[in-house]
């Protein structure tokens, strides 16, 4: 091989080298950039609940049932964010917006004495609300298992009708889970929070709404 056959050699190979390095700097900055884009999208969705028609709707007549989402307990009693949930919920009971509530949520902790649903359904009777008006759900551990086996248990008892009540930052996702499952026009009633820390919950809502968005390819591929 010549000089200049070597040298040409030598030179490509360096070109590879610095393209290489090349492509390896701009990876990170391309999943920064794609990432900091999907985090404002998702939060623009998060804010968008006052312009979603359900959360304004006019109920002339009771929805059959009023579920109210699970969030966690402290110990034996509701945290005070899901306490913003069922007074949120007592109000909508006592203005005629359902005739039943649906209380949905697990066991927080295997040491914890009651579910999410049975630590509501003590709040809710320390209230006044008889035990007659509560239908409880005490398996689902998440907001789409809060949304599916409600719906099973809709199905059992006959009922159709539903009004969603959670808080703003949730409704969008909690609406959607309940279209992609099948609910028939859903409604929503979404208060804001006082007593939830805003950066970390909205953190957390952000990547429950991305883990949100691959379970709804897999519902539509039926891998779920």
């Amino acid at each position: 091989m010549g000089r200049i056959s070597r040298r040409n050699a030598i030179y490509s190979v360096g070109q590879k080298k610095r393209s290489r390095r090349r492509l390896w700097i701009w990876i990170p900055v391309f999943l920064l950039v794609a990432g900091l884009g999907w985090s404002l999208y998702v939060l623009a969705e998060i804010g968008s609940i006052d312009r979603n028609p359900a959360a304004s709707r006019d109920y002339v007549e009771p929805a059959d049932v009023g579920i109210v989402l699970g969030a966690s307990m402290w110990g034996d009693r509701p945290s005070p964010g899901l306490q913003e949930r069922l007074e949120l919920a007592l109000q909508d009971y006592k203005d005629g917006k359902f005739r039943i509530f649906l209380l949905t949520g697990g066991l927080d902790r295997p040491d914890y004495e009651f579910t999410e649903a049975e630590g509501m359904a003590n709040y809710l009777e320390s209230k006044g609300v008889p035990r007659s008006a509560m239908l409880l759900e005490n398996n689902a551990t998440s907001t789409y298992e809060n949304l599916k086996f409600s719906q099973q248990m809709m199905e059992e008892k006959g009922l159709e009708s539903v009004l969603i009540i959670t808080h703003s930052y949730h409704g969008n996702r909690a609406y959607e889970i309940a279209n992609a499952l099948g609910y028939d026009s859903p409604g929503l009633s979404v208060t804001e929070t006082r007593v939830l820390k805003p950066m970390q919950t909205t953190v957390r809502e952000i990547l429950a709404y991305s883990k949100w968005k691959l379970d709804h390819i897999a519902i539509a591929f039926e891998w779920k």
